[in-house]
């Protein structure tokens, strides 16, 4: 029985094109990162949509999720939200102080450490946190509806072997 041809997509098109007018170039990375790329934009819109609705911007989403993430008492200092976040100190300062307006968390002197801050989920951080959690699983599960369990898995193992390669290249070499 003959094989259904497979569907085509907009990088296919883009491929070919650059195979066609730069034959002397090798562009066949892009059928990966030309589809990471479009995959990342059309989830950023989703995640947006999904904290949106619950009144947070991505940002706000991230610090809140870090600290939901240490579990109870659901607290962290700024420098272990910065390398959670992956923002400077400077820009988790500024985040933390829109947060604690917003009644989001609170900012107090570390009990054991009088000259460093801990940083702390408040109810209403954690009520908003959980919800825009909710949202968002809902949409990428719809965004990866279409892909059976063994695939996903095997995407995720594929996708991990790539950021881990990239991580590594990274690394401050000795």
């Amino acid at each position: 029985m003959e094989q259904p041809a497979a569907r085509r997509d907009e990088v296919d098109d883009i491929v070919s094109a650059w195979h066609r007018e730069r034959p002397d170039l090798q562009v066949d990375g892009m059928h990966v990162l030309s589809r990471v790329s479009r995959l990342a934009s059309h989830h950023a819109t989703t995640r947006d949509a999904a904290f949106a609705a619950h009144g947070l911007g991505a940002f706000e989403f991230d610090v809140l999720a870090a600290l939901r993430r240490a579990g109870a008492p659901y607290q962290l200092t700024p420098g272990e939200l910065s390398r959670q976040t992956h923002v400077t100190s400077g820009t988790m300062t500024h985040r933390i102080a829109r947060l604690v307006e917003r009644g989001l968390v609170t900012r107090d002197n570390h009990p054991s450490d009088g000259r460093a801050a801990i940083v702390s989920l408040t109810e209403a951080g954690l009520t908003v946190v959980d919800a825009a959690l909710a949202d968002l699983l809902v949409s990428e599960e719809r965004l990866l509806a279409d892909l059976p369990a063994a695939d996903r898995d095997k995407l995720a193992t594929l996708l991990r072997a790539l950021l881990l390669s990239v991580a590594d290249e990274q690394e401050p070499h000795a």
